[in-house]
């Protein structure tokens, strides 16, 4: 009786390690090169990692070379004391595209991956191929007359800020966010689908939180000022975009958001799913569909 490996994957492929800026950065890699089609690159959210990813990979690396990254200060890799931005991402990304991949490639990501992605895509073209963004993070410009906060919104920003910057503040916010039944509550609030709510998606965010150095990666995003407007990133930016947006997110208004894109990228393609903040691990087989077919029509590989 012969037996047929199923596409879609739970367990993540073993990677390996870089070397950038004297930190040890972790990625994966599964497929073959394909000389008409680019790679794909694969950036997780914020706190997620390349295991993230593990429903994709195994079923997209049948069609393409893949590749996914550990942003530095999460997953695997090191968690030095820096200052986490998004600047830092992008240089991370398109130095690890051009030492590594070596060719051009069709960057997707999530959430804070997804903003990573854009910068690296408006900034760095000569990296890219193309741009996939899911339920993507990432602050636009304020209207003319923007809503000044109130008093009390001010001042709660700026305790909290205060609260994340002092070292004993910051550490016991960080043990209260960092248990597995506080991670276990918010993926069930942005997934849709409960049953894809594992203990092992638990413990891969866990487990990289207990690294050295992670508390003040989680001071450090949270306290350091935003990156680029994406209104004005999408004005650089030249590549095919594909949108997927999970419309049970409690955190972003799928619909609304995606026309804020479309307006300063009409060419946009974006498609709403019945899934939450993470609809590639929700409903992989949907997604990965979505991107295999897009991939193919409108993106070409430039060596």
């Amino acid at each position: 009786m012969t037996t047929t490996t199923p596409l879609i994957s739970t367990q993540p492929i073993p990677g390996q390690f870089w070397q950038w800026r004297g930190e040890q950065i972790y990625y994966v890699t599964a497929g073959e090169s394909k000389a008409n089609r680019p790679p794909l690159l694969l950036i997780h959210g914020f706190g997620a990692s390349t295991d993230h990813w593990r429903k994709n990979i195994s079923e997209l690396s049948q069609e393409f070379q893949v590749w996914a990254i550990d942003l530095l200060g999460f997953g695997r890799a090191a968690k030095p004391a820096w200052t986490y931005s998004a600047d830092l991402w992008r240089t991370q990304i398109h130095d690890f595209i051009t030492e590594v991949i070596g060719q051009p490639v069709v960057v997707a990501g999530n959430s804070l991956g997804g903003y990573t992605a854009l910068c690296v895509a408006a900034e760095h073209p000569e990296s890219v191929a193309g741009t996939i963004l899911i339920n993507s993070a990432g602050p636009f410009t304020s209207s003319t007359h923007p809503k000044e906060p109130n008093i009390f919104q001010k001042a709660v920003g700026q305790i909290l800020t205060g609260f994340l910057r002092h070292p004993i503040g910051n550490s016991l916010l960080y043990k209260f966010v960092q248990r597995k039944s506080f991670i276990r509550n918010t993926l069930k609030k942005v997934y849709v689908d409960q049953s894809a709510v594992t203990e092992q998606l638990i413990d891969e965010i866990y487990r990289p939180s207990c690294d050295r150095g992670a508390p003040q990666v989680f001071a450090s995003v949270f306290t350091n000022q935003q990156g680029e407007k994406v209104d004005v990133l999408l004005g650089t930016m030249r590549c095919p975009l594909l949108m997927l947006w999970g419309e049970g997110d409690p955190w972003i208004d799928a619909r609304s958001r995606n026309e804020k894109f479309r307006e300063y990228y009409p060419q946009l393609q974006a498609y709403y799913l019945d899934a939450g903040h993470c609809p590639h691990d929700e409903i992989p087989t949907q997604v990965n569909a979505i991107v295999h077919n897009w991939v193919k029509e409108y993106c070409r590989a430039v060596v």
